[in-house]
């Protein structure tokens, strides 16, 4: 590895929420939930007129813009002279769709306990919108 493994502190989680967050009003996105972690990030998102892949990408950027601009990227140590710092984000990500209410509120769950198992409280981001059910019969789409 060219660099260490990034670990987010809590300032700089809560600067990627903010990130995600002021995409997410770009974007209209519907979250359903999200927690951030040290090594990861979970989020359940609703279809959008954007692939998953694209949504997750522009999240990723805006919550890099954010971190920057707090100065808190996790690798700043490692930029050259006038040159941003290394990505902080990994190039994949894990993508798993959802096609029922079921399958949604069980993600939801996971993601929400995801804080706890690592010991960590419970999060509550402003940009996640409650669950309320599919539209039955038909794909549906949030734009």
């Amino acid at each position: 590895m060219k660099y260490p493994p990034v670990t987010f502190n809590g300032m700089q989680a809560r600067a990627v929420g903010t990130g995600f967050g002021k995409q997410r009003r770009t974007s209209r996105y519907t979250i359903w939930a999200c927690s951030i972690l040290p090594e990861h990030c979970h989020l359940v998102i609703a279809r959008h007129t954007y692939s998953a892949e694209k949504m997750v990408n522009l999240l990723k950027g805006s919550s890099t813009r954010q971190i920057l601009s707090e100065g808190r990227h996790p690798l700043a140590a490692f930029a050259k002279p006038d040159e941003r710092p290394p990505r902080m984000w990994s190039e994949r990500q894990w993508i798993e769709y959802l096609d029922s209410d079921e399958a949604i509120e069980n993600a939801i769950r996971y993601v929400e306990e995801n804080p706890l198992r690592e010991g960590k409280p419970m999060q509550r981001w402003s940009f996640v919108t409650a669950f309320a059910g599919l539209d039955t019969g038909h794909v549906v789409y949030h734009d």
